[in-house]
Parts: C-alpha cells; structure tokens; sequence
C-alpha cells in the first residue's frame, strides 16, 4: 500500500551503515524540512556526524525538499555536504526521479527517508524505492503540513503495533 513505509525509525541517525548494508541501500534521497532541520532551520549536530559517517562509508546523499528557498537548502546542504533538488513536489515523482538520475543508482538501492507519509513515503513507493518515515525532529509544523499529522499519527501507531 502507497501509505506504508518500508520502514519506520525514531530518529533519522537510528539508520546505521549495518542496515543499509543488510537491506543493499547504497543512497538515500532524505527530505530538508522537520528531517533534517526544524521549522527554525537548526540542524541538531548529530545529524551532520551521521551523514559524514554514512558517506565515509561509501552511501550517497541527497537532498529532495518541495521548497523552493535556495538560501534554506544552500545551507542545509553545505553542512552534511551533499546536492539539492529543490521545489521537488513530493508525492509526484518529478523531483525524485531527479535525485535518482544524480545518484546514478537504481530505484530498488534507493530509500526515501522523511517525516511525512503524504509527501515522502507516497512519493518513495510510487517510485518504487525503499522508504523510511521517521519521527518529526518537533511538533511545530508549517500551517499546510499540521493538518495531516492526526492522520500520520493513526498510520504510526499502527505501524508500532504491527512491529510488536
């Protein structure tokens, strides 16, 4: 079902290298906003040492974000190190397909990780790459993402439940 993530974590530095490996991801297409910074555009510095040690290890990043703020992206992407594709309109499969080709790797070593189901979960499995929803780094959220997180918060605790 388009709706369910491959995968579900806490935290985005909770995917290790030994997972990756095991489930043959070689790169990760990650969302910017409430995954990488929160709403006030801080990025917690566990963040930056995570996407250091994953690229050290040989995975490659990217940046998939459907806003259109380069001054916001530019410094996101500086501080892990990584390129951008901006105005992605996730859950289409225009911005997505874009990473893909940057990448240069097949949709099935590919996951899509990020803190909206109707966004990047939807948009990972039209694609058919792997994805991996994680929890927002804050409650706050933009007036045009709040609305769905009721809705995301019932698809989780079924998750949960599942994983039990």
């Amino acid at each position: 079902m388009l709706i369910y993530p491959n995968e579900y974590f806490d935290k985005i530095d909770e995917i290790t290298i030994e997972f990756l490996q095991k489930n043959k991801i070689k790169a990760l297409i990650l969302d910017m906003d409430n995954t990488l910074i929160t709403i006030n555009e801080q990025m917690p510095q566990n963040i930056e040492g995570w996407a250091k040690e994953l690229k050290g290890q040989g995975v490659k990043l990217i940046i998939v974000s459907n806003s259109n703020k380069k001054s916001k992206l530019d410094n996101t992407a500086s501080k892990i190190g990584v390129r951008y594709v901006k105005f992605a309109k996730k859950p289409l499969k225009c911005g997505l397909k874009k990473a893909m080709k940057i990448l240069g790797e097949k949709p099935e070593n590919i996951a899509v990780v990020g803190d909206q189901i109707f966004t990047d979960i939807i948009g990972g499995n039209r694609c058919k790459m792997k994805t991996i929803l994680i929890d927002s780094l804050e409650k706050k959220d933009f007036w045009y993402t709040a609305w769905k997180r009721p809705i995301e918060d019932n698809i989780k605790r079924k998750i949960a439940k599942e994983k039990e």
